[in-house]
């Protein structure tokens, strides 16, 4: 009887390690159909069913949860076992920076969704976390330490795997937002007159910094035959391809607009309404328009919001700031009022958008309105390409190592004695 027993639990015995063989053999099986799922570059969700589905299964997980990053670096959870939605939708972002290391979850946790669980097992690459797993519903029997160990290999491929593919994600996106910056870029250069003109009367020089490349500033000129000069400068809200697009939509209309020689009134409220009925209000721009009758020597202007342009003559500032309301955010402008001024000496008139202004030093100091007006009448009697030269190295000595914050755009027009 005593030899019968012997053999029945050597039977027993072999049975149970046949078992454990088959369990090693499965879960050996699925971790490499897993690396061979990574290796076909299967997408998220079938990496997630398969990681389910060998915790689930292979496993015995009764409960999991699992977080990865997405996007704007956010945690979130994107698998779960055995746990109710609206728990998975919490937020525990603070609470994940506690588990840097398996850890078992404390009895005294009092959070409703981590309290779920029995074990935490972060994955970290280069010290950085990647994906938490949250693993619980162990039964007292079990052989927890085996099995947190093969999850977390699993954990590990599966994380790392995501992330990768995060990644690469990331880097397409870059390439392609690189890609439409460039051609913004060259849409950009296309509109910027390149040529500006100068004759015995006047002389046009500018400044042309976009924000990294693409920016929504703005200035064109056209002369027409009977001595009128026409020069804008604008700020289009936003920036990249929005503020590209914006315009070159913008800049159609207002050469159709300008060689039509209405009444700069009318002009402006035509403007207005084409800008409008492209964007509905959702975008705006600030916007200077100067005309200059070389026969009469009277400078017309409307200012749309815009930082009032500096007329020096004389050794006098006079602030160019007659004029409107912004562009775009109304259908029809409440009042249009055209200044005039009389230029009959030799003058400069600086046009200029708020990037200009929005320079600082490197103790938090602005090169602003007060600033730019003394050196104006400091300079005012150098030929606008001479004066904007020196504009820009007495900017680039102020701000030193500090970066231009914005778009930074400069128009000047120098008008010379009849």
């Amino acid at each position: 009887m005593s030899k019968f027993s012997n053999i029945k639990k050597e039977l027993s015995s072999l049975e149970q390690l046949e078992r454990e063989l088959h369990l090693k053999q499965l879960q050996i099986n699925r971790l490499l159909n897993i690396t061979q799922a990574i290796n076909n570059n299967v997408k998220e969700d079938g990496l997630y069913k398969m990681y389910n589905s060998f915790l689930s299964w292979e496993m015995g997980i009764k409960k999991m949860a699992l977080y990865v990053t997405g996007k704007e670096d956010k945690w979130y959870c994107a698998s779960t076992i055995g746990i109710e939605e609206k728990l998975s939708e919490l937020d525990i972002t603070d609470k994940l920076a506690n588990y840097q290391r398996l850890k078992n979850i404390d009895d005294d946790n009092d959070h409703p969704l981590i309290k779920e669980f029995d074990v935490v097992i972060p994955v970290l690459h280069k010290e950085n976390p990647i994906a938490y797993t949250f693993i619980g519903g162990f039964d007292q029997d079990e052989d927890m330490y085996n099995k947190i160990q093969f999850i977390t290999t699993i954990t590990n491929i599966i994380a790392v795997a995501i992330e990768n593919k995060r990644l690469f994600k990331r880097q397409l996106e870059q390439e392609r937002l690189k890609k439409e910056m460039e051609l913004a870029s060259q849409m950009q250069a296309l509109l910027i007159p390149s040529n500006l003109p100068k004759n015995e009367r006047y002389e046009l020089a500018s400044i042309y910094k976009p924000h990294l490349g693409v920016g929504g500033d703005y200035f064109d000129f056209i002369a027409f035959d009977d001595g009128t000069l026409v020069f804008c400068v604008a700020d289009i809200s936003g920036k990249g391809i929005a503020a590209a697009l914006l315009m070159a939509n913008f800049q159609s209309k207002f050469h159709d607009l300008i060689n039509k020689r209405s009444a700069l009134d009318v002009f402006i409220s035509k403007l207005n309404e084409s800008i409008f009925e492209i964007t509905n209000g959702d975008k705006f721009l600030t916007f200077f328009v100067a005309e200059f009758n070389t026969n009469t020597n009277e400078l017309r202007y409307v200012n749309c919001g815009h930082n009032p342009p500096l007329l020096i003559m004389n050794g006098k500032n006079i602030p160019l700031d007659k004029g409107s309301t912004i562009l775009g955010s109304f259908d029809k402008l409440p009042e249009i009022e055209v200044g005039t001024e009389q230029v009959n000496d030799e003058a400069i008139i600086l046009t200029y958008t708020d990037g200009l202004t929005d320079v600082k030093d490197g103790e938090g100091v602005f090169y602003d309105e007060d600033v730019l007006k003394v050196f104006a009448l400091e300079n005012y009697e150098h030929s606008a390409e001479a004066f904007n030269d020196k504009l820009l190295k007495t900017i680039d000595k102020f701000k030193g190592d500090q970066i231009y914050p914005d778009d930074f755009t400069v128009l000047t027009c120098k008008i010379f004695k009849k």
